[in-house]
């Protein structure tokens, strides 16, 4: 018999297809009464220094987190549980974030959508679902992007 799902880490961004993950995390996560996390990792590689136009290293982090933080508390309104939605904003490389949390917040499903790139597009660009899957020491539920 498998592992009760009880710990669901939901892998989030500010992307169309990471809105209908955690829809779908939390469906499952109210359904099964588990707890339920967010995790959305700032991508440090994303961080935009601008010496010219004053933004240093630390402002840029600080607006980065604060999009997370925003976006974090948008998706918290999509979620009707009895439970409390614990969240994490790590700053990192994301894939590798995630698979961190997940471990150290004891997840044992991890929820998170896909791009629906080509696999000429995953080859060029990677892809961070297919690392986590790769990765991961439970088990991953990807969402596709066009879900009927």
């Amino acid at each position: 018999m498998g592992q009760e799902i009880n710990r669901i880490l939901i892998a989030i961004d500010d992307s169309r297809f990471s809105k209908k993950a955690a829809k779908t995390g939390f469906s499952l996560a109210y359904k099964t009464q588990s707890l339920v996390a967010l995790v959305y990792v700032v991508d440090s590689t994303k961080e935009q220094v601008n010496a010219d136009l004053g933004i240093t290293a630390k402002e840029s982090e600080t607006n980065l987190l604060n999009a997370a933080r925003r976006t974090i508390e948008e998706y918290i309104k999509l979620y009707d549980g009895k439970q409390q939605v614990a969240c994490f904003t790590p700053i990192g490389i994301p894939e590798e974030e995630i698979l961190i949390i997940s471990e150290e917040w004891r997840a044992n499903l991890i929820v998170m959508g896909t791009h629906g790139r080509s696999a000429i597009g995953r080859i060029l660009s990677g892809s961070k679902a297919e690392y986590v899957v790769r990765h991961a020491t439970v088990p991953v539920l990807l969402t596709p992007p066009r879900m009927l």
